[in-house]
């Protein structure tokens, strides 16, 4: 499975199984995070068991069953791009799970930010976690509850962006990634612009998740379109 069909299947979950996630993924995931931390200056970590965050916590209750594993996002509080390498890396890993047939599910504010499991280095900020490990074959009904509401919210392509000229072809096929990429409440207020040739994503950053929402939208249209953004909101996309 390669980045794109990660994109296409991915789904959030919510109920997960007892079956502990294997070593060789789990070695897997830990080194990969490694890998990320390296990159983006983050310090991302896979938690083995951060159920206790969700247990008890009246937000999250009947919402998630069976939640163990953790991919804890944090970093340093004074770096002001974040959120959104938490929204960009934390959605690679997402992919990568994803691909080892894991389920996940990005977690705001729906558990227990301040409970002993998270440990935090001194400047360190906790942005948000993501859950993870062995799913039912079949969706539970809540999930299906949940991914009914979600997919009536969903936008329509041209709701997403704005175009002085028609826009080529690779430019509609990494929206349609867009389209496919998660976001707080599934708002999806990441709006893209080409113009003149140039593509800007932006986000109007009212909202504590709108910049991690930015960074997981940018990766999308990244995988699909062939390139990278600079970092920032409403930078520039470069195409390779």
């Amino acid at each position: 499975m390669n980045d794109i069909e990660a994109v296409n299947v991915r789904q959030s979950r919510r109920t997960y199984l007892a079956l502990p996630i294997a070593e060789s993924k789990a070695s897997y995931m830990k080194k990969i995070l490694a890998e990320y931390n390296g990159q983006s200056g983050l310090n991302m970590e896979y938690l083995e068991d951060g159920s206790d965050a969700f247990n008890g916590f009246g937000k999250s209750y009947g919402m998630f069953k069976g939640v163990r594993t953790l991919i804890v996002i944090k970093g340093p509080s004074d770096d002001g791009n974040l959120k959104e390498k938490s929204g960009h890396y934390g959605e690679k890993a997402v992919l990568e799970a994803t691909k080892l047939d894991l389920g996940t599910c990005w977690v705001g504010g729906t558990f227990e930010r301040e409970n002993p499991v998270f440990v935090l280095s001194g400047g360190e900020e906790l942005v948000c976690v993501i859950t993870a490990g062995n799913v039912p074959d079949s969706y539970s009904l809540k999930e299906r509850f949940f991914y009914g509401v979600s997919r009536r919210r969903t936008k329509e392509i041209g709701e997403m962006y704005r175009s002085d000229s028609e826009p080529p072809e690779w430019f509609i096929s990494a929206m349609h990634a867009v389209q496919k990429a998660p976001s707080a409440k599934n708002t999806q207020k990441v709006f893209f612009e080409y113009s003149g040739g140039t593509v800007r994503a932006g986000v109007p950053d009212d909202y504590r998740f709108d910049l991690v929402d930015l960074g997981i939208a940018k990766l999308h249209f990244e995988l699909a379109a062939g390139g990278y953004f600079d970092m920032g909101n409403n930078a520039v996309f470069h195409k390779t």
